[in-house]
């Protein structure tokens, strides 16, 4: 298309119906929200409509979405395995082959002759002995626009598979089981199921079911060789603010049942060798109370670490015998790790002579082991690194009786790396670094922390990544990334994709907004409720100290977040438009009010607690309206916007960014608003991944040419 044609290129113009939304004597006037509608032919056509627009509008950026399409390419060890992790007799890995959109999964014995805890390294080119591929992910997802796994799950002896798939990208699963043995799939099939499965020996599957508002409410028993339909449902949960989970203690003595909500939990226990008993429950809920437990046994004795928030916000590790009967309240068991105001702690991880406990200080995220000896425990160690900012972690450890654990490493510099640790020894030795073909040099890039000052004096932490010969004495093309909500904390890591931005000049900064976890839980508890306004006032802040520091300025700054972090980005468009010249919203929470007002929707009841209940308090629903960023659009100037979403997301749904880009277009001065929507896809976006990655290409091809002009 010509530059011509472009100028004359008309956007989508959407219809207006007007719907009055009425709660407690307030209306708001909705013109769009026929949108809804998902079946109907007239928003099948508007959504295909912007689609055409936004492929027009961004003919241009080709080039350069290939060109970084590319790059991500060229950096990723196309043929690549996982280390092995040990679960029984064989160790289990992961490979994915060049060419190829999935994965495989795969399994070797665990040989005699070796020592049973050293990974056996897995050759690159042909199979090693005895290797049995468990799951072709690409002959699954043939014929299919979009596949994802939601379980895979083997049997303790490990005959059995049990393996879940979503098609549809709705998050709504089939499950199947697999003999190991033969190869054969068994008769079972369960469908719309959650995500995960859990084996109680070789004869049982515990499960989950969600509600109409895709609530996991039930878990349910499948005896293999049986029909679904006689499952029996051995928990239901009826407060629709609850979702629950099961699964099983490493040292699988026990399954258990979790049912919380943002503010308040509950566990159900049953001894693995009773599948067909009735789950007990710990502590009863208590609102305002969360807990997580974990199985140990020292003496001889089974019990429970229990991390809880009873006695402060940032949690602290007690424990208590099993068998006490009554248990102690959860306020009187015996403190391990008491409530530290600058630490938070995020929950143990319990092995047969050992403990790992995942805590945060200082807005980094650390891990410390404990040994249990001669009936006693042991004070926790923190195992220590050396860069300033950084995310460690303990992962892939199924095995109760290891000496060794498995700890995860990287920063916004580091690839990824992954350890074996020797808890007897503290010899840590490394087993395998994510490789970056095209010789990447972690020497040419940096990344520090700054801290910028909120309207009310509260310190925000900020990340800020860069080339070390980028000179940031006059203002540079800056992306600046944030979330803020449900606690979550955006913590360091290192992204190949993100080098196609520094290696064009740019920044790449992360704000830490209130809302995050970053700095603890009273940090989470500062942007939520009727503190929400502090997520978006503190982005704002680090938007004004990145300009008044001459980092960047408004005509080089794009801003990005998805999600709930989407929601962030409608906000700061509405109060602050003027500090930007592009901001990207991905699958983007933006017509929050709307949302939360409808208990049939997806999460919407369980979000009361994150957000408040605007449906039966008024104070809470003035709150919102006053920043909901669909119902605030003005007629003013507005950054240019992106809008990514997908058609099948069950969580923030498509209607809301197809609302707010239509909203825009129909009120504001200037601005151009373009929105892409993903037409067989779920939350998170396409599926296959050569298809991410050239969706991420096509992002980050947006924000280039917004922040730097560039078109290659």
């Amino acid at each position: 298309m010509t530059e011509n044609n472009l100028e004359n290129l008309q956007a989508p113009i959407a219809k207006q119906e007007a719907f009055i939304r009425e709660f407690h004597g307030r209306s708001f006037v909705d013109e769009y929200e026929w949108m809804r509608t998902k079946e109907s032919q007239d928003t099948l056509d508007y959504l295909n409509a912007e689609n055409a627009f936004t492929e027009a509008k961004t003919a241009h950026l080709q080039q350069l979405t290939d060109n970084v399409f590319e790059e991500i390419k060229s950096r990723v060890k196309q043929t690549d395995m996982s280390v092995p992790s040990r679960a029984g007799d064989y160790w289990y890995y992961g490979r994915s082959e060049e060419g190829k959109e999935y994965g495989y999964s795969c399994r070797i014995p665990v040989s005699e002759d070796q020592d049973p805890w050293e990974p056996p390294v897995i050759p690159e080119e042909g199979k090693p002995d005895g290797e049995q591929i468990l799951l072709d992910n690409n002959a699954l997802a043939e014929g299919h626009d979009y596949f994802a796994l939601g379980a895979a799950s083997v049997t303790k002896s490990g005959r059995y598979l049990a393996y879940s798939t979503d098609t549809a990208g709705d998050e709504r699963f089939e499950l199947f089981i697999k003999d190991l043995d033969t190869g054969e799939l068994l008769d079972d099939h369960l469908t719309d199921i959650f995500y995960g499965a859990t084996w109680a020996g070789e004869e049982y599957i515990f499960y989950q079911k969600v509600d109409d508002a895709w609530r996991p409410d039930t878990v349910w028993r499948h005896k293999v060789g049986t029909a679904q339909s006689e499952d029996v449902c051995v928990f239901r949960e009826d407060d629709e603010r609850f979702r629950v989970g099961v699964g099983s203690t490493r040292s699988e003595k026990y399954l258990i049942i979790a049912a919380g909500s943002p503010l308040t939990s509950e566990y159900w226990v049953l001894d693995m060798d009773n599948p067909e008993g009735e789950f007990e429950v710990l502590w009863t809920r208590e609102p305002g109370v969360e807990y997580d437990i974990d199985h140990v046994v020292r003496d001889g004795k089974d019990q429970w670490l229990v991390t809880h928030n009873a006695h402060g916000p940032n949690f602290e590790i007690s424990w208590v015998d099993a068998d006490a009967s009554p248990l102690p309240a959860i306020r009187d068991l015996n403190i391990l790790v008491p409530h530290n105001d600058e630490v938070r702690l995020e929950g143990v991880d319990t092995y047969r002579d050992f403990a790992t406990l995942a805590y945060r200080r200082g807005g980094i995220p650390r891990v410390a082991v404990m040994k249990i000896a001669n009936g006693q425990f042991d004070e926790f160690e923190e195992i220590t690194f050396d860069e300033e900012v950084y995310s460690a972690g303990s992962a892939g450890n199924p095995e109760w009786d290891a000496p060794v654990i498995r700890l995860s490493y990287t920063s916004y510099t580091q690839p990824a790396q992954l350890f074996q640790y020797r808890i007897a020894t503290g010899e840590r030795t490394l087993l395998k670094e994510q490789e970056v073909p095209g010789g990447y040099d972690a020497a040419e890039y940096e990344a520090y922390r700054e801290w910028a000052i909120a309207a009310d004096g509260t310190q925000i932490p900020v990340s800020i990544v860069k080339r070390k010969d980028l000179a940031t004495d006059s203002p540079r093309p800056t992306l600046l990334y944030g979330y803020g909500s449900y606690e979550a904390s955006m913590d360091p890591g290192f992204s190949v994709s993100r080098l196609s931005l520094l290696d064009r000049g740019m920044l790449y900064v992360v704000a830490h907004v209130r809302g995050g976890g970053e700095m603890g839980r009273l940090w989470y508890d500062e942007g939520k409720l009727m503190k929400k306004k502090n997520t978006f006032t503190d982005f704002i802040d680090v938007a004004d100290h990145l300009i008044n520091n001459q980092l960047t300025s408004p005509e080089q700054l794009v801003a990005e977040g998805g999600s709930a972090g989407g929601l962030l980005m409608g906000a700061i468009a509405n109060m602050a438009p003027d500090r930007f010249k592009g901001i990207q919203a991905v699958v983007p929470f933006v017509d929050p009010l709307t949302s939360i007002l409808k208990p049939e929707l997806p999460l919407t009841v369980g979000e009361w607690e994150e957000w408040g209940d605007p449906y039966h308090d008024p104070e809470v629903y003035d709150y919102m309206a006053t920043y909901a960023p669909y119902e605030n659009v003005v007629a003013q100037d507005y950054p240019d916007i992106l809008a990514v979403t997908s058609l099948n997301d069950t969580r923030v749904l498509y209607v809301e960014p197809a609302k707010w880009i239509a909203k825009l277009r129909q009120v504001a001065t200037g601005g151009e608003f373009l929105l892409k929507t993903e037409m067989s896809a779920g939350h998170g976006g396409v599926s296959g991944r050569y298809a991410r990655w050239y969706q991420t290409a096509f992002e980050y091809a947006w924000t280039i040419n917004k922040a730097t002009g560039l078109v290659k």
